[in-house]
């Protein structure tokens, strides 16, 4: 198959895009995100034509943040749209006039790391996404692992501290709720709010009081050495990689691959996950490690992996 076009469904915004067998971006477009469920339909077809104009298209991939069916047709629920049991693919394939494929995006993002980025070389790789939540995706014996009803992998939600935080999905203690942008941001503002003096350098790039501590702010005041911001990091990192060693016991991949908004700091978060995955993986001294990778292909990821699994239908 030739091109496929792959959307990335956001809070604010979708994007578009016209993808090559390569897993390369031939043209791409960007649409706001309505407030609405029928109109978010509406702005999915309307990118799609536009980005597709010039191209000959096959198909569409589109990445939901939600649960998807095991057809891979419908969003079973959607936390940030209110989709509930939304027959996305119908909906869009009558207004485009292409077969559709609806994927997880989380899901999608793993699989564009899989077959274009930092997962190339590897056949069982385990990704996680660590940006305002945590997400995940499946790859195992070179094919994703979407579980009987479509929706496995969504790690954020696997309790780790019984009787935890509150998360939004209603229950306590899910992993998210320890390793995520939200929780890096919730560290960073009780150790300011603690020792205001180990936080010069964070608090000043705010508004100057724990509230105003936002997660930009502890990345730039982390490598300006704020030991309160190189805290939170390492906090983060520490239930970050505890969560891989738990997941090397389920899965036994060759590499964990760690995207996200968080995973854009680099080394200054993945080599305290490096060592906290070492540290908490069982019989760690006797057995193989998986490698814990960067992702490599940032933002663009779910986009590329939509377009690819369409490609393969």
């Amino acid at each position: 198959m030739g091109l496929t076009i792959g959307v990335d469904i956001g809070g604010t915004k979708i994007a578009a895009g016209v993808v090559d067998e390569d897993g390369k971006i031939l043209a791409t477009c960007k649409v706001p995100t309505p407030a609405t469920p029928e109109g978010v339909v509406d702005a999915i077809a309307d990118a799609v034509r536009t980005v597709g104009a010039d191209h000959e298209i096959e198909a569409v991939g589109i990445g939901a943040a939600g649960y998807v069916d095991d057809k891979r047709a419908t969003v079973l629920f959607a936390p940030n749209i209110n989709w509930r049991h939304e027959a996305l693919k119908d909906k869009v394939e009558q207004r485009v006039g292409l077969p559709v494929v609806v994927e997880n995006d989380a899901n999608a993002a793993a699989w564009g790391e899989y077959r274009f980025g930092a997962g190339q070389g590897h056949d069982d790789v385990i990704c996680i996404t660590l940006g305002t939540g945590l997400g995940g995706g499946i790859i195992i014996g070179n094919k994703l692992r979407r579980g009987r009803f479509g929706v496995a992998a969504e790690f954020g939600h696997i309790r780790v501290v019984p009787d935890g935080l509150l998360c939004g999905c209603g229950s306590q203690g899910c992993w998210e709720q320890y390793a995520s942008g939200r929780a890096l941001v919730r560290y960073a503002r009780q150790r300011a709010n603690a020792t205001p003096e180990s936080a010069e350098i964070l608090l000043g790039l705010g508004d100057g009081t724990p509230e105003g501590i936002q997660g930009k702010h502890i990345s730039d005041a982390a490598r300006q050495g704020d030991a309160v911001a190189v805290d939170s990091f390492r906090e983060l990192a520490r239930w970050a990689g505890a969560g891989l060693a738990d997941l090397a016991s389920l899965f036994d991949p060759s590499a964990f691959i760690v995207g996200g908004g968080v995973s854009d700091e680099g080394d200054l978060v993945l080599d305290p996950i490096r060592k906290s995955f070492r540290r908490w993986l069982v019989g760690g001294e006797w057995r193989p490690h998986a490698q814990v990778l960067a992702a490599q292909l940032g933002g663009k990821a779910g986009l590329v992996g939509a377009a690819d699994l369409a490609r393969q239908g």
